[in-house]
């Protein structure tokens, strides 16, 4: 049995925020840009609060069933959730979504790669 790949995004809106908490956050914004953005297994957040305050929380996570995406997707939602707490950040709207990469479809250099292993 193989080892699947999951990448989960958890997206929310910060609610609430302190003078001091938003200063925190412009503070470590170079830290959290989306240009830095990856994937993670601790998950990485991203935001630019000067612009908005949403936030995107991108984890890696891995399983061998297909059902097991629902188990890292739990595991994301509450990952977020406790760094977003721990901090005293309000938060709300969470929502995620989650990819299985043994399933997305391959991409142009992928195709041609598999074409030349079997011909």
């Amino acid at each position: 049995m193989s080892t699947r790949t999951f990448r989960i995004t958890v997206r929310g809106v910060f609610d609430g925020l302190r003078a001091d908490q938003r200063a925190a956050l412009l503070a470590d914004a170079a830290e959290h840009d989306v240009l830095r953005a990856a994937f993670t297994p601790q998950g990485h957040l991203s935001y630019d609060i000067a612009a908005r305050s949403a936030f995107t929380f991108r984890f890696v996570d891995t399983g061998e069933e297909e059902e097991d995406i629902l188990d890292a997707t739990e595991r994301a939602e509450t990952a977020a959730e406790a760094w977003l707490t721990a901090r005293g950040y309000g938060f709300k709207n969470l929502r995620s979504t989650a990819e299985d990469l043994s399933q997305a479809p391959l991409g142009k250099r992928q195709r041609r790669e598999a074409a030349r292993k079997h011909t």
